[in-house]
């Protein structure tokens, strides 16, 4: 069974339509749109101030997404994909957008639709990643637009692809 958990009395909100890993963990004010996964070990901690997740968000083994106490919520938009291992925190990353496995996103940066950020990036405090860009390196640094083939191609068939994984569990 996935660890559910309220915090001071706010339970996390997450429609039917999501899967939820039995090891997964996600706690105090989330609230999850449709068609959302949260995969095997992957932690996502309302307990400090408030996640809020578009359709179509999936949060890959591993991932942990936060935020800070009185500070920073974290918000994901539509169709995100946050990779194995990445880490999410106290950030903004609209719709449409890859991180890749074992990123970090730290507070206050804001992803641009339509971006990558490339596995093992850091992305640090208070950078604006541009829309249609890909992040790469430590730290992370534009390194060239993302193409509508990429974009079709990978970021979009991920999205799609952990929507067909989850209904494999269902």
């Amino acid at each position: 069974m996935p660890v559910i958990l309220p915090v001071e009395g706010v339970h996390p909100q997450i429609p039917s339509s999501c899967f939820v890993a039995p090891n997964a963990t996600i706690v105090g004010d989330v609230q999850m749109g449709e068609d959302c996964s949260i995969w095997f070990n992957a932690v996502v901690r309302g307990d400090v101030n408030k996640i809020r997740m578009g359709n179509k968000v999936n949060i890959q083994d591993g991932a942990c997404i936060h935020c800070t106490y009185q500070k920073t919520e974290t918000v994901l938009g539509n169709n995100v994909s946050v990779g194995h291992n990445a880490i999410v925190h106290g950030c903004t990353v609209e719709d449409n957008v890859l991180i890749g496995m074992g990123a970090i996103v730290m507070d206050n940066a804001h992803i641009g639709t339509g971006s990558i950020i490339a596995a093992g990036a850091v992305v640090l405090e208070g950078t604006q990643v541009p829309p249609g860009s890909i992040f790469a390196g430590v730290p992370a640094k534009k390194v060239k637009d993302v193409s509508p083939e990429l974009l079709k191609g990978e970021v979009e068939r991920i999205a799609n692809n952990y929507l067909k994984y989850s209904s494999w569990f269902k």
